[in-house]
């Protein structure tokens, strides 16, 4: 099994195996963490969901021995296809859905994997975590959507300096930088994470995917265009049961009840 999932409440933590978590960029792994984690986000009782690893690595992205397979047997272009096709549209709802998601790194996340972490909402890193692109040792150029996110985490020179110095920040260091949201201990992980997924998990649907859209659309949209995206989802959100529930609740002097 590729992911292993446990609850805890609204919150579902979704585990790499070790085989996975190693290697888990392969075809037919890559495809199962897609597969679950759209499940999980499918499930409208799943508010937060936690992702995490095994042992030494969170995600060390590319099964580099499937690429020297694929090189000899003329057929890379098509599995990076694949990967890619596979990987981007996951990605791609990660950012969009309501659904709140939290890297627990506990190891190395690399290449994809790293994308995979930099396209939560929060990380929340162990000390012996590890960031690294890992795509210049081999040749290639970035991908899992890291020439997008990192930058916006921690400013375009110091992701320049990332890639080209082919850099490995540890959970402090990431920290420093903004990359991760905070550093506690590897048996304080899980635990924070979920705390985390939880909290945020806990407002309205709209609120949750409506701030995610309009963060992203934030750094690459003119001001006016901005605030005609607002305008849409707020307008949207003011004619739910939830809007209903909080102006309810502000009135009543108590804390929303969201469904959560």
């Amino acid at each position: 099994m590729v992911l292993e999932v446990e609850y805890r409440g609204s919150v579902a933590i979704a585990t790499l195996s070790a085989e996975a978590a190693r290697n888990a960029f392969s075809s037919d792994s890559m495809q199962g963490i897609s597969d679950t984690l759209n499940q999980l986000m499918d499930d409208v009782n799943v508010k937060g969901i936690v992702i995490t690893g095994t042992g030494k690595f969170f995600c060390a992205g590319a099964d580099i021995e499937e690429f020297q397979r694929c090189i000899d047997e003329g057929r890379i272009g098509p599995l990076v296809d694949n990967l890619t096709s596979i990987l981007h549209p996951l990605q791609v709802r990660m950012r969009t859905d309501p659904t709140v998601l939290v890297a627990a790194m506990n190891g190395a996340a690399a290449g994809g994997g790293l994308g995979l972490a930099l396209a939560c909402d929060a990380r929340i890193a162990a000390p012996e975590a590890k960031l690294a692109a890992a795509f210049f040792k081999l040749g290639l150029s970035p991908d899992g959507g890291t020439t997008w996110l990192l930058p916006r985490l921690v400013g375009n020179q110091v992701t320049r300096r990332f890639f080209f110095n082919d850099e490995v920040w540890s959970g402090s260091e990431a920290h420093e930088k903004g990359a991760v949201d905070e550093v506690v201990t590897m048996d304080e992980l899980i635990d924070t994470a979920v705390q985390v997924a939880a909290k945020w998990g806990k407002w309205s649907q709209l609120s949750r995917s409506g701030t995610k859209q309009l963060l992203d659309a934030s750094t690459s949209t003119f001001f006016q265009t901005q605030l005609e995206f607002e305008q849409a989802l707020i307008i949207a959100a003011s004619q739910t049961k939830e809007f209903e529930e909080g102006v309810a609740a502000f009135l009543e002097k108590r804390d929303p009840d969201f469904g959560s």
